[in-house]
């Protein structure tokens, strides 16, 4: 896998992938006490929670050239949330892996965004940083999101389904699903010019 210097801004037809801003952080903290978007992890953030998870993400991306881009309307520039890529920061069966990921405030939900997003996402993570890999992760429980995960060509294996080490025993959403796709498979939807 390759660094890419400058952190890029990738574009699709609806939106815009970029480095974070200070501008950001206000309607990200709004996202992150919003008990629909949290409704899969073990719980709200507090404002300084949520500025400390943008700092994380945007340094990631200042050091690398990739990470959990935030998304913003290319029409308006209104802040949506994230997508994008990122190291899976624990130690598991299926890592070290990178994985593709999305949050968007609920606003901005049922629009075809986080797929939009993911799939120029994908491209950029096969064709840029060559990866072999890529994998995607949630609770069992959420929907949406496997729904997300299945449009842009990622597959469930129910034997590799994990407890997340990071969430504590007897929370409800600490058993979760694991999502693929490799490069070949990835390929090969591309050149059948299978759109979804």
């Amino acid at each position: 896998m390759k660094n890419i210097e400058h952190p890029p801004i990738i574009r699709t037809d609806r939106l815009v992938l970029r480095q974070w801003s200070s501008a950001d952080l206000e309607p990200f903290a709004s996202m992150n006490a919003d008990p629909r978007v949290r409704e899969y992890f073990p719980g709200l953030q507090t404002k300084e929670e949520s500025n400390h998870s943008v700092s994380i993400v945007s340094n990631h991306i200042e050091k690398f050239g990739w990470g959990f881009w935030a998304s913003s309307l290319a029409e308006t520039g209104e802040f949506i949330g994230f997508i994008g890529l990122e190291d899976v920061h624990f130690k598991t069966d299926f890592t070290p892996a990178v994985e593709i990921g999305w949050r968007l405030a609920f606003k901005h939900w049922g629009k075809g965004y986080a797929t939009e997003g993911a799939l120029a996402s994908l491209r950029y993570g096969f064709e840029t940083l060559k990866l072999n890999e890529i994998v995607s992760f949630t609770a069992v429980g959420n929907m949406r999101s496997r729904a997300v995960m299945e449009r842009i060509g990622m597959h469930h294996i129910p034997k590799d389904d994990f407890d997340h080490p990071k969430i504590s025993e007897g929370n409800p959403v600490k058993r979760h699903v694991l999502y693929r796709i490799g490069y070949q498979d990835w390929q090969n939807d591309n050149d059948i010019g299978k759109v979804r």
